[in-house]
């Protein structure tokens, strides 16, 4: 291990001007002050000594090796669009920004996959797919996210339900190591025993185990048919506990979500996104995809019959695109309709097993009520995580507020634990839930983490500080 990191000189700078190029770096007040932070500013603030755009895989093998041989820290960053504080420069260092790799190859039909750089945004990648008749499922909430971002964390998203995380869409990749090496992960296959199974591993690293350069998706068939249901409930208690009963339908959902009437009106005052439904104080919403409309039809016949024999106050079809997507847009407006609607916001990004969610909700309200914040849980109930938005109002002290929170997110964690669940379900660890990981997972696990990130980093310049700190 090497501490403490080389403070970065003229002398760094103009090398890293000759890897690449004088119009793609900046240092020092020519930084912009959008990359000293990700989408959470509350997890730091740390400003890069050096920031450079990369446009190939060769320019980010020489940085890394300059880098490597003089100790210097580097974090890659996509779109910034993170909720962890993973990718910021706590170590200061060296800024890679892969945002002008986005370049999108061919669809390939034989193997139905599509290659990308990391740059490439995940909503053109879903375009690029849509345009060949094919899908790409994952859809974590922004999709102006890059998808090496989304894959270096393993992103999830609405349609995680049936179809699983990004892990299960990545067939191959290229790294680029600390030290500079250039590595593929798998190949273009649909299965592989060879080895220990590395591409899992770096797929939800968070950017500390190497650089993603190039990466392959599978793709499915585009579904033909879609549509999304809305039901009312009286109570939050009785939406969480209709979950299970569309989960025993026999047609898998693709999507299931939950709003309190409280955020929904949060969204629709901040944002002027309204929401079809009126009745209920919590809703339920559930999609289903399907490969005929006869198979959507009785799907949706079913589920619309069970919500009514569980205690919804109805059950509304949203049968057209403009309808379904006014309820969508509602559910993806939420962070931003919170952050409209408070000075400042922290989130506890719990994953529970299904049967759990209402006991996690209703103890995570009473939690937050005892520490005088407000508190509003949301989430993809189809598959446990539950975001559990904190809000500070205006009147609240900086000193009130930090004691709040770090007691309410110590409280959630160990029900999350208790409930048989885990510290994070969608946005990872990064530097926002670092203090709370050991705790969780326990020391051995702290062990076997460290060795893993000494295997890939042994001078600890890729990421450091994020997900597993080493003792200086």
């Amino acid at each position: 291990m090497a501490f403490p990191y080389k403070k970065m000189t003229d002398a760094d700078f103009n090398s890293i001007r000759k890897l690449t190029s004088s119009d793609r770096v900046f240092t020092g007040s020519e930084i912009a002050s959008e990359y000293f932070r990700d989408e959470m500013p509350e997890y730091g603030i740390y400003q890069p000594e050096l920031y450079v755009e990369v446009l190939n895989t060769a320019e980010v093998s020489a940085i890394m090796k300059y880098a490597y041989e003089h100790n210097i820290p580097v974090v890659c960053r996509g779109a910034g669009t993170g909720l962890a504080g993973g990718a910021t420069c706590k170590y200061g260092g060296i800024m890679l920004s892969v945002m002008r790799m986005n370049h999108i190859f061919p669809v390939d039909h034989k193997n139905q996959t599509i290659t990308a750089e990391p740059g490439a945004l995940l909503v053109d990648i879903q375009t690029a797919a849509s345009k060949e008749g094919l899908f790409y499922p994952p859809d974590p909430g922004e999709k102006t996210a890059s998808i090496g971002g989304n894959v270096i964390t393993n992103a999830g998203g609405m349609k995680a339900v049936r179809y699983g995380l990004t892990r299960d869409f990545v067939r191959c990749m290229e790294v680029v190591l600390p030290d500079g090496s250039i590595m593929n992960f798998s190949s273009n296959v649909v299965k592989n025993t060879t080895g220990y199974a590395l591409k899992d591993l770096i797929i939800g690293s968070e950017g500390t185990l190497c650089i993603l350069t190039q990466v392959t998706l599978k793709l499915l068939p585009a579904p033909t048919c879609t549509s999304t249901l809305v039901m009312p409930f009286r109570s939050l208690e009785e939406c969480a506990d209709m979950v299970p009963e569309v989960l025993k339908l026999p047609f898998i959902p693709t999507a299931i979500e939950f709003l309190e009437r409280e955020l929904i009106d949060i969204v629709e005052r901040n944002l002027n996104k309204m929401f079809p439904v009126k009745e209920g104080e919590a809703v339920l919403i559930v999609m289903y995809d399907a490969s005929s409309k006869q198979e959507l039809d009785d799907a949706v016949a079913k589920a619309a019959e069970a919500a009514l024999a569980n205690g919804a106050l109805d059950c509304f079809i949203a049968g057209t695109p403009e309808r379904a997507a006014s309820v969508w847009s509602v559910r993806g407006g939420i962070l931003e309709g919170m952050k409209a609607d408070s000075v400042a916001q922290e989130e506890c990004d719990v994953v529970v097993p299904r049967s759990r969610i209402a006991e996690y909700v209703k103890a995570a309200k009473k939690i937050a009520s005892s520490h005088g914040i407000r508190v509003e849980p949301c989430g993809h109930c189809g598959d446990g995580n539950i975001h559990t938005e904190i809000l500070r109002d205006p009147e609240m002290s900086d000193e009130d507020w930090k004691a709040a929170t770090k007691a309410s997110l110590t409280e959630l964690y160990s029900l999350s634990k208790e409930l048989g669940g885990q510290l994070s379900g969608e946005h990872g660890i990064g530097n926002g839930r670092l203090e709370y990981l050991e705790d969780f997972v326990g020391e051995r696990m702290i062990k076997l983490y460290k060795s893993i990130k000494l295997a890939f980093d042994d001078k600890l310049i890729l990421n450091p500080g994020k997900v597993i700190e080493f003792n200086k």
